[in-house]
């Protein structure tokens, strides 16, 4: 399994999993998944540029409960092994290895059904830190559901720690989660 920069290239394989059913965010999922679709169909290149906005040019980010704040710097990378995997992204705000309330971390990443249960995730991971370790932060921060130990195991399994047992904010409905450090 690699990464790949998203491109016209795996476009198609990327749009097959979201009509399977698969989203790339694990808060949103169907409504981001379709959101993502009517993107691909208004203009293909445009979506694919979007994934990569090192400079947040994209506009504001919705939170589930239907609020927006600022984007933050970041990017996406597919996982590839000939068909398409998942995805995995990184943001970050300049300057500082803090991020605001709101953002659940620096990572996310979620493997399509049908492919999970063999390591992508944790490669996906392991592949990705050396790029961000480029951006200058002393640690990257990732959260998970008390009860997801596949993900918990992604993290640990990469030098995660974990920090603090915490409630997310009111956007996020105030659920548990747990929070994991990685340092770079």
């Amino acid at each position: 399994m690699q990464l790949v920069v998203p491109s016209l290239a795996y476009l198609d394989a990327y749009a097959d999993a979201l009509r399977r059913g698969w989203s790339p965010d694990n808060v949103r999922l169907a409504e981001a998944a379709r959101e993502e679709l009517e993107l691909i169909a208004d203009d293909r290149a445009a979506f694919v540029a979007l994934l990569d906005d090192r400079e947040a040019k994209a506009g504001p980010v919705t939170l589930p409960d239907g609020s927006q704040v600022p984007r933050l710097p970041g990017y996406r990378r597919w996982m590839w092994d000939g068909e398409f995997c998942g995805s995995i992204g990184f943001r970050w705000q300049p300057g500082t290895s803090a991020l605001p309330p709101h953002c659940l971390g620096h990572i996310g990443y979620s493997v399509v059904p049908w492919k999970q249960r063999r390591g992508h995730a944790t490669r996906a991971l392991a592949l990705l830190l050396p790029d961000v370790r480029k951006e200058g932060l002393d640690y990257v921060e990732l959260t998970t559901d008390p009860d997801n130990l596949p993900s918990q195991k992604v993290i640990t399994a990469n030098g995660g720690v974990l920090v603090k047992r915490f409630r997310k904010e009111p956007a996020y409905g105030e659920a548990e989660a747990l929070l994991f450090r990685i340092p770079l």
